[in-house]
């Protein structure tokens, strides 16, 4: 399999995805879509993977390329590549499929139980019905018209949704590294206000044993996408 992953920021620890396509001798090319665009990619691409960001993708003055990132994924999603996306990348799987993305009343900060709503998918068969997972973002997204609702948390009703069997769209963060969250955790010590759901860095990093789970969870995930077979439109 093919995969092209689109991460935004610097010091964003992809280890999580390489690990596992080099378990699976998949090949990985990861860039940063700010710098680096190709509409050639489309031709060979299999699994699209859309990760965070410290920006929002309605910033698209302070961030011009960002109008390009979604063309191209809109293109994929036609095309019937597989995506999943993630938090950012969640959040601009919305934003194409119609559905508005806004600042949150609340931030999700630490380590949040994620509970799913019953509704199946091929590719989370072997995600567990409640589960913590790490999360970092302040803003949130409707529902996009003919997606599937699979997740949820106690702040954010909206955690994961799915459109079709092809495109996955997770609020949740199941692939951050110990190293990435502390990276977070200095550059952006700021956020870390007292809140009622952004917790302390002192306790993220007592639950950095729940990093193993959630790279197990994220795995399997991954896994499924390989055997899923591609609904094309």
């Amino acid at each position: 399999m093919n995969i092209l992953a689109f991460r935004h920021f610097d010091f964003d620890d992809t280890s999580a995805f390489s690990e596992w396509a080099q378990w699976g001798g998949h090949q990985l090319k990861i860039v940063n879509p700010a710098f680096e665009l190709d509409k050639k990619w489309l031709e060979s691409t299999d699994l699209l993977l859309i990760l965070g960001g410290p920006m929002s993708v309605y910033q698209e003055e302070a961030y011009p390329w960002l109008a390009a990132e979604k063309r191209f994924v809109k293109s994929a999603m036609e095309q019937g590549i597989k995506i999943i996306g993630i938090c950012l990348g969640a959040q601009m799987l919305a934003e194409i499929l119609g559905a508005k993305v806004y600042r949150h009343s609340i931030k999700e900060i630490g380590w949040h139980r994620i509970e799913r709503t019953g509704e199946e998918h091929p590719w989370l068969q072997q995600m567990p019905g409640e589960f913590h997972s790490f999360q970092w973002h302040g803003d949130t997204f409707d529902l996009p018209e003919g997606a599937t609702l699979l997740a949820r948390s106690e702040a954010c009703g909206h955690q994961a949704f799915a459109y079709g069997n092809d495109v996955l769209a997770l609020q949740f963060h199941l692939e951050t590294t110990p190293a990435c969250m502390e990276q977070m955790l200095t550059r952006w010590a700021g956020e870390l206000i007292e809140a009622p759901y952004i917790q302390s860095a002192a306790e993220i990093r007592l639950n950095m044993q729940r990093v193993a789970v959630s790279f197990h969870i994220l795995h399997q995930v991954l896994d499924q996408t390989v055997l899923s077979p591609v609904q094309v439109s």
